[in-house]
């Protein structure tokens, strides 16, 4: 049993500070290492997290992981490539609005 405490308050930590990760925090991270502008990044994933379900995200996720795009027409020719309609009609609205300041 004594051996177990150590270990427990150590995944305890671990544990808090995974669920502060939200889905909206981990695609504006995503975004960013994908080479989008931080504060456009932030006002797409606010958007993108309420329009696209967990797998459509985590498919996202994937060309975050990839390599960095350079910048956003980049990043959205890479998003077309997912061939999933409603992601490239999500990402590519979002990014236009964020970009231009008319999303809410």
């Amino acid at each position: 049993m004594r051996r177990l405490l150590p270990f427990s308050m150590l995944l305890l930590p671990a544990l808090l500070l995974a669920a502060c990760s939200t889905p909206e925090t981990l695609t504006r991270d995503g975004l960013i290492k994908a080479g989008i502008p931080k504060s456009i990044a932030g006002c797409m994933a606010r958007r993108m997290t309420d329009r696209l379900s967990l797998l459509q995200l985590r498919r996202l996720s994937a060309l975050g992981k990839a390599k960095q795009s350079g910048d956003l027409e980049q990043f959205l020719h890479r998003v077309r490539s997912l061939n999933d309609p409603e992601i490239v009609r999500v990402t590519t609205s979002s990014a236009g609005l964020c970009a231009v300041g008319l999303a809410d």
